[in-house]
């Protein structure tokens, strides 16, 4: 069976998905070469002297032999091809128009190569970048531009439920729609690697709209999820300066004078161990065990006896904790996370930037429902009873999307519960 682009929605070659490469071998002196990868090409400049250079999301390399090949740039060029450097035009569908400064003689090559963490296999073999690896698993997603064209024609028109809608109304409902299914039925959790520094916080990611789950990981590479501080301690947002009576004082414009806040300052270098009673060696020696944590014998024959009755179990845990430090923009971690490695994962709103801007296929006409009620429930004079039928027709599918993004696979199921009917005994 074919696997070339004949037609299909797959209009891309194996070499330019697997490899982000694509070539052709000229047969008469030519200028200007058209690519089609699905991803733009873009072009920083053509000299590598120039700073923009590294904006480039590809390389150009020419080769007589096909053997031995030489990056195109502004600075490389040989000289019997005449005139260097090159210029790009991205078409209205898409493709990457490269006109060279002069002919590319007949039977020679000249390839494309998108960056790809490898650096490709042309010239130097130093494209690299993520180019190629950002291009991987897009045939599962459809854009949210082809989502509003497909609508326009499948739902808009003579003798259709909706005759006429402007095109900006579509694209807002269809963003609005996009931003209610990120939050709950998408998959547009992502993720940062980050090491907590020594003032214990990190800034929020410039997308972040709320933490779904944040994780220590070990010297295994094994997560350790780290639980929020909840009712355990707090960031106040104004920490307002005090004279002996109590009352806030104020500067010479009159406003309050603020302070830093102590109760961070006490956190900061709190000994998390008094606190979920992972007790030590040197706290036995310093006498921790005699002051209420543990039944106060104090003998190493009752180490740790008792300390499983009346813990609070959100506490229970050495883990760590966190919370969102609203007035700082902040994620404040406890002071035994210091120095270690965490993984911070969140939800954005997927119209963040233009790789979020896309919809997986699992979902595209629950979004086509969405999109259909808001436009006709906005509209005065609707039947009322077409709306109710779209509203219902919206959560119908909206919950079929659901069900379909959970990913449930019977085999894990399966393979989860064959441990549950083992007894375990002490």
């Amino acid at each position: 069976m074919s696997t070339s682009p004949n037609g299909g929605l797959i209009t891309e070659t194996n070499q330019q998905y697997y490899a982000g490469a694509q070539g052709f071998t000229t047969t008469a002196p030519q200028q200007v070469f058209t690519f089609t990868f699905d991803t733009e090409f873009v072009l920083g400049s053509p000299d590598p002297s120039a700073v923009d250079y590294m904006q480039n999301n590809f390389k150009l390399y020419a080769s007589a032999d096909g053997i031995t090949y030489t990056e195109v740039t502004a600075a490389n060029w040989p000289v019997q091809y005449g005139v260097s450097g090159y210029t790009l035009d991205v078409q209205a569908n898409g493709d990457s128009q490269i006109t060279l400064a002069a002919n590319l003689p007949a039977n020679h090559i000249l390839v494309a190569q998108l960056k790809i963490l490898t650096g490709g296999q042309y010239g130097d073999r130093d494209a690299y970048g993520t180019t190629t690896e950002e291009n991987y698993g897009n045939y599962s997603y459809v854009s949210l531009q082809d989502i509003v064209n497909n609508f326009i024609v499948g739902y808009v028109g003579q003798d259709k439920l909706i005759p006429r809608v402007n095109r900006t109304d579509v694209i807002f409902h269809a963003k609005r729609g996009l931003q209610e299914f990120s939050y709950d039925t998408l998959k547009s959790i992502k993720s940062q690697e980050l090491t907590i520094p020594h003032n214990l916080s990190v800034v929020l990611p410039q997308d972040y709209v709320n933490y779904v789950r944040m994780s220590r990981i070990d010297e295994l590479g094994v997560q350790h999820i780290i639980y929020p501080t909840n009712n355990l301690t707090d960031n106040p947002y104004n920490m307002p300066l005090q004279d002996g009576q109590g009352v806030p004082m104020q500067d010479n414009f009159g406003e309050n004078t603020e302070g830093t806040s102590i109760t961070e300052e006490k956190w900061n270098k709190a000994n998390t161990n008094l606190i979920n009673q992972d007790y030590n060696w040197d706290l036995f020696n310093n006498g921790m065990d005699w002051i209420g944590y543990n039944w106060g014998y104090g003998g190493m024959w009752y180490w740790n006896w008792g300390e499983q009755y009346g813990l609070v179990p959100q506490w229970s845990q050495y883990n760590g904790w966190f919370n969102v430090n609203e007035r700082e923009g902040k994620i404040a971690f406890s002071s035994n996370l210091r120095n270690q490695l965490i993984i911070l994962e969140y939800i954005s709103d997927g119209l963040a930037y233009d790789l979020d801007s896309r919809v997986p296929k699992l979902a595209e006409d629950a979004l086509y429902a969405y999109i259909s009620y808001a436009i006709l429930a906005g509209r005065i004079n609707q039947p009322e009873y077409v709306v109710q039928r779209l509203k219902r027709e919206k959560s119908a599918k909206l919950r079929n999307a659901k069900i379909r993004l959970s990913n449930i696979k019977l085999d894990e199921i399966v393979q989860v519960m064959r441990g549950k009917s083992k007894w375990i005994k002490r």
